[in-house]
């Protein structure tokens, strides 16, 4: 901290009153890509078990919904 007239300049530890340590960063970082993962994997095995069959539907099954 110094003065310059009238006026008081502060670091910026000295403003906040502590550290910042930058952990909100980290946080941030980690849950993004564990929100990407979940997010894939959901989307991943809904792929897999949407799969159509093997055996061909005609216009008539599908018109039926069977």
């Amino acid at each position: 901290m110094y003065r310059s007239g009238d006026e008081v300049h502060l670091d910026d530890d000295e403003a906040r009153g502590g550290s910042t340590p930058h952990i909100v960063r980290y946080v941030l970082i980690v849950s993004l890509v564990l929100v990407v993962l979940a997010m894939s994997t959901i989307w991943i095995a809904r792929a897999l078990s949407d799969r159509p069959s093997s055996t061909p539907v005609t216009a008539e099954q599908h018109a039926l919904g069977s």
